[in-house]
């Protein structure tokens, strides 16, 4: 396979099972990406991750951006030997992070200006410097900028949304030269089926003049602006026909998702990639995914159950560690709690995207999705 070039491999409904090139690897669909914001996951080495077979790994542009600095990644020779990663690795384009601080954000044409969490100074950033930061830092997958819409918003806001991701989408594809990083679109619309597809026809169009000029294409494409605020019924609502409407040749990602169930409904309705910090960031608070519904490891009926976390689960701290040490940790607020609970969560996750996989080279995605639906597993939220 050539760089980034993308197979699909099986089919089963709209579910379906791709394989994806990049310089530090193949990766395969469906698949969960562990978050790691500041170039860690949160409470897992990358050995640890290598073990649970994270496939690719995300860094947060914004944050990387503002500390280190990108030219210190790409001092240290980028973001793979900066944090001993040398699997596949994601940069988001820090857009969601500066639109989450709606009352310090301004809007242009030009791109975004924002005032940095780290030390309050002026920011401005154009889409072609957003993909010099990325460029720098250095990930196999960059993410276009642009604007994720808040939920609930006025539709004339969400519409402007979608011509200010798209206007920036067209630059960041102009400016994107890496050879070894492709770069990825991104669809918003909020919950507007029209305006989705609209996103997604601007997108195509921009990718058909880039094409005709000599130049690239993008990678794949995100699908970002939901799960803002919106219930998870809304979402469904619309994200089946969105994301087939993006083009079958390239991977489908929804950004920003991670509740068990909702992967497993997103894959049935054609998505191939996710990521969330959820898994980490529940272990931070105490709370487990678990074949039985999600579990909080602080309720006091766990205090003397010597049986492991999850009978059913095979990750590390299933097999050496019981539900009384794991809620006496988490009751103490040690450290090792969090540690642990986050490598089960990622295994978690990332084994139920493994199964979803056979599922669909076996021609059986329907009886998975079935299956799960029916199982006290789907209690997840």
């Amino acid at each position: 396979m050539a760089l980034f070039d993308c197979t699909c491999e099986a089919t089963s409904g709209h579910a379906r099972a791709l394989s994806y090139e990049t310089a530090h690897g193949t990766f395969r669909t469906p698949m969960f990406m562990p978050v790691g914001t500041s170039a860690t996951v949160k409470g897992v080495t990358t050995d640890q991750l290598r073990e649970l077979g994270a496939q690719v790994v995300l860094a947060n542009t914004y944050h990387l951006a503002m500390r280190p600095g990108a030219d210190l990644v790409e001092e240290a020779g980028g973001i793979h030997r900066f944090m001993n990663y040398d699997g596949p690795m994601l940069t988001d384009s820090g857009g969601f992070q500066v639109f989450s601080l709606a009352d310090t954000v301004k809007l242009s044409d030009d791109g975004v200006t924002f005032k940095s969490i780290y030390d309050g100074s002026n920011i401005h950033w154009t889409p072609e410097e957003n993909m010099v930061i990325q460029q720098k830092i250095g990930a196999d997958i960059a993410m276009q900028l642009d604007q994720c819409a808040p939920y609930p918003a006025a539709r004339e806001f969400v519409a402007k949304a979608v011509d200010y991701s798209s206007a920036w989408a067209r630059r960041c594809l102009a400016a994107h030269t890496r050879p070894d990083q492709t770069l990825f679109g991104i669809v918003q619309g909020g919950m507007h089926l029209d305006l989705r597809l609209e996103s997604i026809r601007r997108l195509r169009e921009i990718e058909d003049e880039s094409l005709a000029a000599g130049h690239r294409r993008f990678g794949g494409f995100g699908i970002g602006g939901y799960s803002v605020g919106e219930d998870h019924e809304v979402m469904f609502e619309t994200l089946g026909a969105v994301a087939r409407a993006c083009p079958e040749d390239r991977p489908r990602y929804l950004m920003g998702v991670g509740n068990p169930t909702t992967l497993v409904r997103a894959v049935r309705e054609g998505v191939d990639m996710f990521d969330c910090v959820l898994p980490t960031r529940t272990a931070r608070m105490g709370t487990a995914f678990s074949s039985t519904g999600r579990m909080n490891m602080r309720n006091a009926k766990f205090a003397r159950d010597f049986t492991p976390l999850d009978p059913a689960c095979t990750c590390p701290t299933c097999q050496n560690y019981t539900r009384a040490y794991l809620r006496h940790l988490v009751k103490q607020n040690e450290m090792l709690g969090a540690m642990l609970l986050s490598v089960h969560n990622l295994h978690f996750l990332l084994d139920l995207m493994r199964r979803a996989r056979e599922a669909v080279l076996a021609d059986a995605y329907e009886d998975f999705y079935r299956a799960w639906m029916d199982s006290p597993a789907a209690a997840d939220y």
